[in-house]
């Protein structure tokens, strides 16, 4: 999968461990879904799994890990990966805007980046197909980028993956469990929570100022094929500067997670979250506490987590000069488990004092 801030792919273990101290649940929602990370686990386990996130580029990594099964397009896909990886190059908005306005990847990368995405678009492909073609040119492009895992900037020299030839490969999509068909949704978290009718609700809401949208603003353009406006060195969207959300804003963050929390209707909710948020541990439990009717449960469970890459690289200023210091390497990941009146919390004794390190 793509190279993402804030996914938790070394907290699977420990996240699958907590939704399965609860034998009951069948199905669950993924209401901030990111790279999908989760929610293809979680189907992995055998849930039904209802996956979202109202970015675009997102919601295609749900539609692909977490909606598509396995029986219904592996031969198909394989099919068409095979063709596409026949195309020669054919540079155009991908080679002009992220291979010569900026360096994000080589030309020659570019080239087959625009041929195989307008292949893409002109097969007229069903969504979950499609989703899944998508998801292979996204990690392809992935693997041969300059950058430190984030488009707010690409690296002053050449990353030397930049050089490999760009390969489509098909994604590791998942037969469908016994549970039931999973799924995928485009929609504000608020209306997801409200829409899902099930037995337990993951949130993995953004934690600071940090955009998704800008921070992957190239994997949404892929996807939407819209050919936007750019601006600034790092080329990015026109819409980063007008699609706001409320959970990159301290001063609205609480009011709309609690806005969340208390539109879920599921009986049991797994947050993850850390210390490095707009919210510390105290406040968390407080929101927390106001679910159910002011009745919840909550427990909270902490892990020791390496911070991301770019924190080891630090700051750097326009000429490539490093500046400041980096503060800290580590911080602590939380995963706080809020449920109904008479629910059974005994299975999480189990975790604690329980530490994951990377």
């Amino acid at each position: 999968m793509i190279k993402y801030l804030g996914s938790k792919r070394t907290l699977l273990e420990q996240i699958g461990s907590v939704v399965g101290a609860f034998p009951q649940v069948e199905s669950v929602a993924d209401i901030f879904s990111g790279t999908a990370r989760v929610g293809h686990h979680l189907k992995g386990l055998g849930y039904r799994v209802a996956s979202n996130d109202h970015n675009a580029y997102a919601a295609t990594l749900a539609r692909c890990y977490v909606a598509a099964d396995r029986d219904d397009w592996a031969d198909v896909a394989s099919g068409l990966i095979a063709e596409f990886n026949r195309l020669p190059g054919k540079p155009g908005y991908i080679t002009s805007t992220y291979c010569e306005k900026s360096r994000y990847f080589q030309p020659k990368n570019g080239a087959r980046i625009d041929a195989i995405r307008e292949a893409i678009a002109a097969k007229n492909l069903e969504p979950e197909l499609e989703a899944i073609l998508l998801v292979s040119l996204m990690e392809a492009a992935d693997r041969v980028d300059s950058t430190t895992g984030l488009q707010m900037a690409y690296l002053k020299n050449w990353a030397s993956r930049s050089a490999n030839d760009l390969e489509l490969r098909l994604p590791d999509i998942l037969s469908r469990p016994t549970s039931g068909k999973s799924s995928a949704t485009q929609l504000e978290a608020i209306d997801a929570v409200r829409s899902f009718e099930g037995d337990l609700v993951y949130l993995d809401p953004p934690y600071n100022q940090h955009s998704y949208l800008a921070n992957y603003h190239i994997w949404e353009t892929l996807v939407l094929w819209d050919k936007p406006e750019v601006y600034g060195i790092a080329q990015k969207r026109i819409d980063v500067r007008e699609r706001k959300s409320p959970f990159n804003r301290k001063p609205m963050f609480e009011s709309a997670l609690s806005d969340v929390f208390q539109a879920v209707r599921a009986p049991i909710s797994v947050i993850s979250f850390n210390n490095e948020g707009f919210i510390d541990r105290p406040g968390m439990e407080c929101l927390l506490a106001q679910m159910y009717g002011g009745e919840a449960q909550v427990r909270t469970l902490a892990f020791d987590y390496r911070r991301y890459v770019g924190a080891k690289i630090g700051i750097h200023d326009k000429t490539g000069k490093k500046v400041g210091k980096v503060s800290h390497l580590r911080n602590l990941e939380y995963l706080f488990v809020a449920a109904a009146p008479g629910v059974e919390l005994a299975a999480l004794d189990a975790f604690e004092g329980q530490t994951v390190t990377e």
